[in-house]
């Protein structure tokens, strides 16, 4: 199984970084291979996402869910194996860390060259790079879901 762990720092408070995060359908506005994300209930969302020129769906759960802390979920069908969780860490009133760990089974060809070569490395960190120029703009801070998911 392949894996990225990438962080950044960004220029909100923790509870702005982790709220934008809950809004899973405005991740195409950031996440590049992203297509949309349609969220079926509290702990469900379907993906359409575009790896390597090839369209792909899939769903997934939201297995773990921290206000603040962290999201951690599971791909449970479709054409992508993976999990990851992404946490948030208060840096200081006004600025805050995102770590994203990201784990996955490469399908294909071209997923397995770029998992050999560290290319799936720079697509998380762009779009981490990304995130922090969406989640800065005062206008894109949209709201959240503070719910608790518990394993």
């Amino acid at each position: 199984m392949a894996q990225v762990i990438e962080k950044i720092d960004v220029d909100v408070p923790v509870n702005v970084a982790y709220n934008q995060w809950t809004q899973f359908e405005s991740f195409p506005k950031f996440l590049d291979f992203v297509e949309s994300i349609q969220q079926t209930d509290d702990t469900h969302t379907h993906w359409k996402v575009r790896i390597g020129g090839v369209d792909r769906e899939f769903d997934a759960v939201i297995t773990e869910q921290h206000p603040d802390e962290r999201v951690a979920w599971n791909s449970i069908g479709g054409d992508e194996n993976h999990a990851g969780v992404v946490t948030f860490h208060k840096l200081s009133d006004s600025t805050s860390r995102v770590t994203v760990q990201l784990d996955w089974e490469a399908a294909g060809f071209l997923e397995k060259v770029g998992a050999v070569f560290g290319i799936d490395d720079h697509v998380i960190k762009k779009d981490l790079t990304n995130f922090k120029s969406f989640i800065e703009d005062p206008a894109n801070q949209n709201g959240g879901w503070r719910g608790e998911v518990a394993r």
